[in-house]
Order: structure tokens, then C-alpha cells, then sequence
């Protein structure tokens, strides 16, 4: 018997009052793979990411991690099952340093009869490898304050830090936006990283061909609907954005088995 998906939506919607921002839509992800989540803004991303990180509670369908349906939706029930998120310019306080901002609500201490007191050296020899995993080579000092880091230092700190405390599902939220070329190539490395530790991603971008090579599969929304959901071997990058660009899926593609090959996960 095969394992069942890390992930599993079905029949999801979302409304806030009168407005529907989700639509029924399902979705499975198994753990070791990459899902590009992929669609112009209001398109429905935000609103699915947060139903999965415990911000918001669906107002219809079902959600199961592992097998197992989650009724209690809330951050910390989401963080208890290894679900973690990366968002670009969130997530590290600037003015703390590498150490204390790896283990933030997690610093190991240590005990002198009642008292407790920080492990300051056990969490510069923690963080010391955490970078090593992140592949940054260029700190001198552990202890440099996280805000004179460049972003692309800060966003792999924020990714190495999923694989240090065993995240089995990383949603990466425009992790590149303003970074250069030689930073952009890191984070994507950092998914390939992820991917070979067997941990799911879920890498949300408004381009494709930021994130496409790296996929295993490509979802697609628009208007709060699941326009498809494409395995990357049998798509191009031309055919999803013209997807996008129409705002549908046209049977010319379907017939034509590119596009066409589309698995619609209920």
C-alpha cells in the first residue's frame, strides 16, 4: 500500500463575507516534491497558503496531513506538524544576530541548580553548521547582526533554518523578489536542497520560469479557481503563461497532450 500524500486539500473553498476568494479547489503534495503555486495577484494564493499555515479555517472541504484530517486550524498547529513559511523581508528580527535569530522561541539552555541560562555556545556551534547547509561561506562572525546580512544571506538563514528543525513542508513565498542574479541562484539551489532532504515545497511566484526547471509540478490559479494542475515534463513555460494570460484552459491544448496532460487532483 503506498504512502498516502504529505498534503491533501479537497474540495476547498474560502469566503470572507459575500466574496469567494477560494473555489473549491484539491491538491495533493507528497513529500521530496517541488509544487509551483503560480497566478496573477487576487488570484487565490495568499488566502490557500494560509488555510495550510493555520491563519485561516476553510469555510468548505477538508485537509489532511499525513493521512490524518486537521480540524484545529491555528499557526502553532500548523508549526507542530512541520509546516514552515518563508516570506521575502519576514521572519528575522534585523536587529538580533545569527544565533539568536536561528533559534528565536527555541534557545537551548542550560542549568545551574534553579536558574537557566542561555547556551550561547551551543547556539553558535548549531548555527555554525546551519550555514555550512546554507552554503554561505562568506561570515566571518556568527555573531554579525542579521540586518547588515544581504537578503540573499537572510532568505537562505530562513530556509537552512526549515531543514535544521526538520520542516516536512516549506511554502516559500516570492523568495527571490529584489535579489541579484548570483543571490536568486542560492535560494533555488536551497530548493533543490530541500528537495533531496525530502521535505515538500511549495514555491508561490507570479513567473513561471523563475521556478520551473526546479518543479516537479505547476499549479495554476485564477480568480480563486484551480485552473490546473501540470506535471512540468509535459508542459512548457509558454503554454502555463499563456494559460494565465487567458485566464483558462483552452481544448486546443488538451487535445493537443501538451497542456493536455494536466492531472486535476480531487
Amino acid at each position: 500500500m503506498s504512502e498516502p500524500p504529505l498534503v491533501r486539500m479537497v474540495n476547498i473553498s474560502k469566503s470572507f463575507g459575500r466574496v469567494a476568494a477560494l473555489k473549491d479547489i484539491s491538491l495533493e503534495i507528497r513529500a521530496g516534491e517541488v509544487v509551483g503555486l503560480v497566478g496573477d495577484n487576487g488570484a487565490g494564493k495568499s488566502t490557500l497558503i494560509r488555510i495550510l499555515t493555520g491563519i485561516h479555517t476553510p469555510s468548505q472541504g477538508e485537509v489532511y496531513f499525513e493521512g490524518r484530517k486537521i480540524d484545529a486550524f491555528s499557526p502553532h498547529r500548523a508549526l507542530e506538524l512541520g509546516i514552515e513559511s518563508v516570506h521575502q523581508g519576514f521572519g528575522l528580527l534585523r536587529s538580533l544576530s545569527i544565533p539568536r535569530n536561528i533559534f528565536l522561541g527555541e534557545e537551548p539552555v542550560r542549568r545551574f541548580g534553579p536558574f537557566k541560562f542561555l547556551d550561547l555556545k551551543a547556539m553558535e556551534d548549531e548555527s555554525r553548521k546551519l550555514l555550512h547547509v546554507a552554503g554561505i561561506r562568506t561570515i566571518q562572525d556568527i555573531n554579525s547582526i542579521v540586518g547588515m546580512l544581504s537578503g540573499g544571506q537572510q532568505q537562505a538563514i530562513k530556509i537552512g533554518r526549515t531543514i535544521y528543525f526538520r520542516a516536512k513542508l516549506v511554502i516559500l513565498d516570492e523568495p527571490i523578489t529584489g535579489l541579484s542574479i548570483r543571490e536568486s541562484d542560492h535560494v533555488i539551489e536551497m530548493v533543490e536542497e530541500l528537495k533531496s532532504r525530502g521535505i515538500a515545497v511549495i514555491y508561490i511566484t507570479h513567473r513561471i520560469d523563475q521556478i520551473f526547471g526546479h518543479c516537479n509540478r505547476i499549479v495554476i490559479l485564477e480568480d480563486g479557481k484551480q485552473l490546473g494542475d501540470f506535471f512540468r515534463e509535459k508542459t512548457s513555460i509558454r503554454e502555463l503563461e499563456d494559460i494565465i494570460r487567458r485566464g483558462e484552459v483552452s481544448n486546443g491544448f488538451t487535445q493537443q497532450g501538451g497542456v493536455g496532460a494536466q492531472t486535476q487532483r480531487a
